[in-house]
């Protein structure tokens, strides 16, 4: 007997987020299992729903605007600022803004990465909602949320697809409150 998806906005919404993920044996690596979130973005229906949830959980008064994380968390930025009428602001990979760029370098498993944002993202102490696709080891999240900081922006929440509880990523991240739709 399968066990029930868990997430932090209830088994419906795990649930409906594991239904349209797909396991991908090997990828980018052999012996990972990377999970494509792809379809979940691809079906309009639960891609609202979705949506429609982060937004209920954080309260769409909450936050100013929204902050997404290269690449995937873009999609659930946009869709959010659009749904809540807030503006949207990208957390990009080194060397892709074109002003006056923070930056900040975590650990990967294989290396080290630099994330960046403009330093005018933010104006003195607008409420920020971050958002990613998925929260593993919680390094880029912490680099996030640093960056956000140091811009000015004050941190609402921070919301992931998925969470993989294994990697202890919410503990990295800890006393931060994390809202994971569905972890693993």
């Amino acid at each position: 007997m399968p066990t029930a998806a868990i997430g932090d906005s209830g088994p419906e919404m795990a649930a409906l987020v594991a239904s349209r993920v797909l396991d991908v044996p090997d990828f980018p690596k052999p012996g990972i299992v990377f999970k494509d979130l792809m379809p979940l973005f691809a079906d309009g229906a639960v891609f609202r729903a979705v949506i429609d949830g982060i937004i209920a959980h954080h309260g769409a008064e909450s936050f100013d605007v929204v902050a997404g994380i290269e690449a995937r968390g873009f999609v659930l930025a946009a869709a959010i600022a659009y749904a809540t009428g807030t503006g949207v602001v990208p957390v990009r990979k080194a060397g892709k803004l074109p002003r006056a760029s923070f930056s900040a370098s975590y650990a990967l498993e294989y290396g080290e990465a630099v994330l960046e944002v403009h330093q005018d993202a933010f104006t003195a102490g607008q409420r920020v909602l971050v958002v990613d696709d998925v929260l593993a080891t919680g390094g880029t999240a912490a680099a996030t949320l640093e960056l956000v900081e140091r811009a000015g922006g004050s941190v609402s929440g921070l919301t992931v697809l998925l969470e993989l509880s294994f990697l202890a990523g919410r503990d990295r991240l800890a006393p931060r409150e994390v809202h994971a739709l569905w972890r693993v």
